[in-house]
């Protein structure tokens, strides 16, 4: 038993539970939890960021990159509203978070006191877990009773902190009770379920599997069921990594971020094996597809979409039960020519990232990131235009980590997503990829990568307007207002933030500059980089709807659609035309 104040008690909980960083701002209603940071200043690090937005989401990029609670804290009043966004983000995509939030002293709540506000329902539909402490002797308890609903729950824990609590001097004992954040026990697979299914996987002529966040971990399995069954593999956008993105079976992704060879597997499935997810859009695929879904929470099964099966079940354990049987289904033509289709589309984007004859494609500039990306890297990006380009072009073929707004898909996740990457993974490079709108909501944090010195490239995709929204008004028959956006030197305002700024506006510029960057790297360089990239304002092509095959959309949609995004058909026959010649 030690005495000391409760802010410092509260520090120690974190420290038990393996936090080593904490994002936020002081202020008068949470300065004793500073306090409590400053003490343990040996073992906690505190991140002074430059609004409190910036440090939630950063505290869920934290939890998205390595599975463990994000922590971040915001004083009373303004402090505790700005933390909404960030909290709002992990509550969608079911990562844990603690957030600390001051409150007025206690004597002083109900007397319309200096930015008092009732603090307890505002944060009721984010939270998992929401508590204001009574006495200060139970803020380690509670804290630490936080911890483990975040953990159990996936969620967000919320734990107000009256300003007179925190400064107590308490009695503090750690707790005997061991910290445990997952079960450690084996699931068991309903056999009846693994034969069922296996006989519809068997019975199905084109079966696919669709895997989601819930399956992140399981590389090596899921790699090995698609293997062994001869079964293509696509994935959510959250879920990007959960199978090599070079891996011959993987077929890309569907919806408005996706790729042409996801989107038509999706199409012409007549069996598709829905694991780990819950894809919002997924009522947008064929009603008549037959469905297998597995997930370990009832509450998901058919909620998006009707099913033929359901498997509650851990998706991991299924496969791996489904694995075990030593069954397998041959390798056919519809393997093949999602495997052709696949590798076309990428050449597709290789001549994208290879062509700058009328200005700097989006793909020059991921292609560029990829040759200097190492295995162990984190991507985090932002919302809009660039998530498309995130996701169709960052390599997860080693042990690097994806991160982004999922669910929630707020604009600014790059700059905090990168912060957090540098920090849970300090070993290997942070990138982050923003839209010029996106990074000028959070620019100013890169003083915080500045003040902490940690080495981000921050990539800014810059095209002067809202890109994503454009498109939407545009597929809206709609006016295009308020989507245009002034144009901005982001190379300047990093250098006038203390940061390195580059700007590329060619292939050759970006040659020049990603060797600079590297020799930077090579000399151990301490400061972040800002990348402008001033890139045209084509719209990437669009995925979610791609009538490309003239026999099932007719000739003259087919064609519209191709001369629309400069696609060359023979070079990008549809998957029915693949399948038609292989099936013959």
């Amino acid at each position: 038993m030690t005495k000391m104040i409760a802010g410092q008690a509260l520090v120690k909980v974190l420290e038990d539970w393996g936090v080593d960083h904490v994002y936020g701002i002081p202020g008068g209603s949470i300065n004793h939890t500073v306090e409590g940071l400053y003490l343990e200043k040996d073992k906690m690090k505190y991140i002074q960021v430059r609004h409190e937005e910036v440090g939630a989401i950063a505290a869920s990029a934290d939890a998205k990159f390595t599975g463990k609670i994000g922590v971040a804290f915001g004083s009373a009043g303004p402090g505790a509203t700005h933390l909404f966004n960030g909290l709002y983000d992990a509550k969608m995509d079911h990562v844990p978070v603690l957030a600390l939030v001051g409150q007025v002293p206690q004597p002083t709540m109900n007397t319309n006191y200096f930015q008092e506000m009732d603090e307890t329902p505002m944060f009721s539909d984010v939270s998992v877990y929401n508590k204001q402490v009574t006495t200060a002797d139970q803020i380690p308890y509670v804290v630490n009773q936080a911890i483990k609903e975040a953990y159990r729950q996936k969620g967000v824990a919320v734990v107000i902190l009256p300003e007179d609590l925190t400064s107590q001097e308490i009695d503090y004992t750690p707790t005997r009770t061991p910290l445990t954040v997952a079960d450690d026990f084996k699931q068991s697979v309903d056999p009846k379920a693994v034969d069922d299914t296996l006989k519809m996987i068997k019975e199905a002529k084109h079966p696919l599997i669709y895997a989601g966040r819930g399956l992140l971990g399981a590389r090596d399995t899921l790699t090995k069921f698609s293997e062994q069954f001869n079964i293509p593999v696509m994935n959510s956008v959250p879920a990007t990594g959960v199978i090599s993105t070079d891996h011959p079976n993987f077929v890309g992704t569907t919806g408005r971020l996706g790729t042409k060879s996801g989107f038509e597997a999706i199409q012409n499935a007549d069996l598709i094996l829905f694991l780990a997810s819950e894809y919002p859009f997924a009522n947008y695929w064929p009603q008549d597809t037959k469905m297998i879904q597995v997930n370990n929470n009832p509450y998901d099964i058919g909620k998006r979409i009707d099913v033929d099966y359901a498997v509650i079940a851990d998706a991991k354990s299924y496969l791996q039960a489904m694995i075990d049987t030593g069954e397998s289904r041959p390798k056919d033509a519809w393997l093949e020519a999602n495997q052709e289709n696949k590798q076309n589309w990428d050449k597709w984007l290789e001549q994208l990232a290879d062509d700058d004859s009328d200005g700097l494609n989006a793909e020059s500039v991921t292609k560029k990131i990829a040759e200097l990306a190492g295995p162990n890297d984190t991507y985090a990006v932002d919302t809009g235009n660039v998530s498309e380009w995130g996701v169709r072009g960052l390599p997860m073929n080693k042990n690097q980590r994806f991160a982004i707004s999922g669910l929630f898909a707020t604009m600014g996740f790059g700059l905090p997503g990168g912060l957090a990457g540098a920090l849970s993974v300090p070993d290997a490079q942070a990138w982050s990829l923003s839209g010029d709108g996106g990074f000028a909501m959070v620019a100013p944090d890169i003083l915080t990568e500045v003040r902490y010195k940690l080495p981000v490239i921050n990539v800014v995709f810059s095209n002067d307007r809202f890109g994503f929204i454009w498109y939407e008004q545009m597929q809206t028959k709609q006016h295009f207002y308020g989507v245009d956006l002034n144009d901005a030197d982001w190379a300047k305002v990093a250098e006038g933030l203390g940061a390195i700024g580059f700007t590329v506006k060619s292939i050759k510029d970006l040659d020049e500059v990603f060797a600079k960057i590297k020799d930077l790297q090579a000399s151990g360089n301490q400061k972040p980089i800002v990348i402008d990239a001033k890139i045209k304002q084509d719209d990437p092509v669009a995925t979610a709807f791609m009538p490309l095959d003239a026999q099932k959309y007719g000739e003259e949609t087919a064609e519209g659609f191709a001369k629309q995004y400069h696609i060359d058909r023979k070079q990008q026959p549809s998957l029915e035309e693949l399948l038609r010649s292989k099936e013959k």
